[in-house]
């Protein structure tokens, strides 16, 4: 029996009741590029990243057919958009059982389908990339044989040849997407699934802006494509993120066929979960209003003043008067005269780090608009490095944990005196085949968003039993392959994806690192890419003492009047006055130096953080490296 579909006001109302109270704050009155960035924020934080191979079970909670052949609390079966039948019974049907590798033809098994293909974001061949990996937002079950001949093409409106017509009306064509040039094959979905489908894709867009520009588009501007060959509509900038037609055809697609409640049923099964939601089930009118510029076609004017305001052993800062412009979306660093950017920013500072020691550089800035289009470089500044200084040479860990079943954790830190962008950032993990008796890269878990100054963070694995860390207190909390670690195996921080920065262990060896903690002596500074066990101090299994604990003595409480907090005492919100947003992270701490609560870019667009879950008690915000203190009622 077909699904019926309540009217889309009925719709927006009722979905807007299934996120928890507050999660969309700091959304009101935004619009454009401002409103996905706080949504990616929003969506980004807190989330519970499970392994690829639980995604068998876990489709049992998430995608169960109760809504068209079978009784809502009474079916094995699972919904596989790709053969379901809206009309009548379905040509066949899975239960969670039947997951197979490969088909030759429909109704013989189902696969796991990345609705965003894995050759965007895997980025070398033969690894997977978590959290993307198995994010539950865009990774449905579908037939295996559709699955196959749908491959790497993107989803699209199809023309009139077709090359495969599946059970359920949906095909495999060539492309007729209006006002886009790609003429490759599409698959063309079922009309009761395409705005599923819109709202599945711009969800990627949103979750893991920050990361497209790295991810493997199959061009970066509209004016590349290359019509036979490309398949992927992202275009390689963050913000816009997809290229304008094909954002026209998901918009049509979101506003023919509205949010069912198979998705906001499924959206709130995901949210329990995975702990994060797809905003576009909640509130499908944000796709018109982010994707609603309309740029003009005048390159901005450029940047002005820039000048090195420090200079250290291996990073410089650098800041600069803004563009005049008022379409800025940001600006591009470049250095000694290449024509690729070192940095991208949204601010008027930065720090260029993974520098050498005394050596000379030189740098220009260019500012971007909403079009894409670049300014005239501003002036040029040059700095030279220092030939030492205190800092560390980039980040540390600096608590490594391997006990019971899964109490996995590292905690990283960062001492090199500056803001770090974590988007570069890795954990790998080297595995033995006992079968070819060679050791091999497995997948990894890419980390992501910013870690200021002395700030620490800790990634667990999501089913540890710590006593004394919960999966609430940690940044990331993954089941990826680098946080199964048995403390044999080779573990690294890495950065560009391959660079050790630091390790746990030897490569192409059986390490000695089973059922003990180590904890990072306080002597040791800078971080080795070889692992010495002498700078590491070892406890028994599961020993968690002070993990993500700041030590309380080496906070220095704030002493300026640049910001206030207010009311203090607090009850559900403290608000903060003065100039705040530039303020890169906040963090709530108590007394004893546990790191309770982390925000990144925190006053970007709203000037309170909420307390409501805290106990009463007295409690430090730490803004950038200042610390205030504050009681909560």
């Amino acid at each position: 029996m077909k699904k019926l579909l309540l009217p889309i006001v009925l719709i927006s109302s009722y979905i807007a009741a299934q996120a928890p109270a507050g999660y969309y704050n700091g959304t009101s009155g935004l619009s454009g590029y401002a409103l996905k960035s706080r949504l990616h924020d929003i969506i980004s934080a807190k989330n519970i990243n499970w392994n690829y191979g639980d995604l068998q079970n876990l489709f049992n909670q998430t995608d169960l057919d109760k809504y068209y052949d079978h009784n809502a609390t009474n079916t094995t079966y699972l919904l596989d958009i790709y053969s379901e039948i809206p009309s009548g019974p379905d040509a066949y049907e899975y239960t969670s059982a039947q997951m197979i590798g490969s088909a030759s033809a429909e109704g013989m098994g189902w696969n796991r389908e990345h609705m965003i293909p894995q050759s965007t974001f895997s980025t070398s061949s033969g690894i997977s990339d978590y959290p993307m990996y198995s994010d539950l937002n865009f990774l449905i079950p579908a037939d295996a044989r559709i699955n196959q001949l749908r491959n790497n093409y993107p989803y699209g409106v199809g023309g009139n040849t077709n090359f495969y017509n599946f059970t359920n009306g949906s095909r495999m064509s060539n492309a007729a997407i209006p006002n886009y040039p790609y003429t490759g094959r599409v698959y063309e979905p079922n009309a009761e699934f395409k705005g599923d489908i819109a709202r599945t894709l711009l969800y990627f867009a949103v979750r893991y802006e920050g990361k497209l520009g790295s991810f493997n588009t199959a061009y970066s501007t509209s004016s590349t494509i290359t019509p036979a060959t490309d398949q992927c509509p992202f275009d390689g900038t963050e913000e816009r993120a997809i290229d304008l037609p094909y954002i026209e055809m998901l918009k049509q697609w979101n506003n023919a066929d509205p949010v069912s409640q198979r998705e906001i049923d499924r959206n709130n099964a995901v949210y329990a979960i995975q702990k994060n939601r797809n905003p576009f089930i909640d509130h499908p009118e944000w796709i018109n209003l982010i994707w609603s510029e309309t740029p003009d076609t005048v390159a901005p004017s450029a940047p002005s003043s820039l000048v090195s305001t420090q200079q250290n052993a291996r990073f410089v800062n650098l800041s600069w008067s803004p563009s005049t412009d008022t379409d800025i979306l940001g600006y591009r660093i470049y250095m000694n005269g290449s024509s690729t950017p070192v940095a991208t920013t949204k601010n008027t500072s930065v720090s260029i780090d993974h520098l050498s020691p005394s050596t000379a550089y030189s740098f220009t800035v260019k500012s971007f608009d909403k079009g894409y289009l670049e300014s005239p470089q501003s002036n040029t500044v040059s700095a030279t490095t220092l030939a030492s200084d205190s800092y560390a040479s980039d980040l540390m860990i600096v608590k490594y944990i391997e006990g019971t079943g899964n109490n996995k954790a590292l905690e990283i830190i960062n001492k090199t005196g500056h803001e770090v962008d974590l988007n570069n950032y890795r954990i790998n993990i080297q595995l033995y085949n006992s079968t070819s008796g060679n050791y091999y890269n497995a997948d990894t878990y890419e980390l992501e968003g910013k870690v200021a100054g002395n700030e620490s963070f800790v990634i667990l694995n999501p089913n540890a039993t710590l006593s004394c860390y919960t999966n609430n207190q940690a940044r990331f909390v993954t089941a990826s392959d680098p946080m199964t670690f048995s403390g044999t195996q080779y573990v690294e921080l890495a950065y560009n994806k391959t660079i050790t920065v630091d390790a746990i262990g030897a490569k192409f060896t059986s390490n000695s690192n089973a059922n003990i903690s180590l904890y990072r002596k306080n002597t040791v500074t800078q971080p080795a890419s070889v692992f010495n066990s002498s700078e590491w101090n070892s406890y028994a299994m599961d020993y968690c003492q002070n993990l993500g604990t700041l030590a309380t003595s080496g906070i220095a409480l704030a002493n300026d009047d640049q910001v206030k907090i207010y009311p203090n005492p607090a009850h559900e919100n403290i608000f903060l006055s003065g100039r705040t947003e530039n303020i890169k992270s906040a963090q709530i701490l108590d007394f004893s130096g546990k790191l309770i609560y982390t925000e990144q870019n925190p006053f970007r667009n709203k000037k309170e953080i909420s307390v409501k879950s805290l106990p009463a008690g007295s409690y430090l915000l730490n803004l950038d490296g200042k610390t205030y203190p504050f009681i909560k009622r």
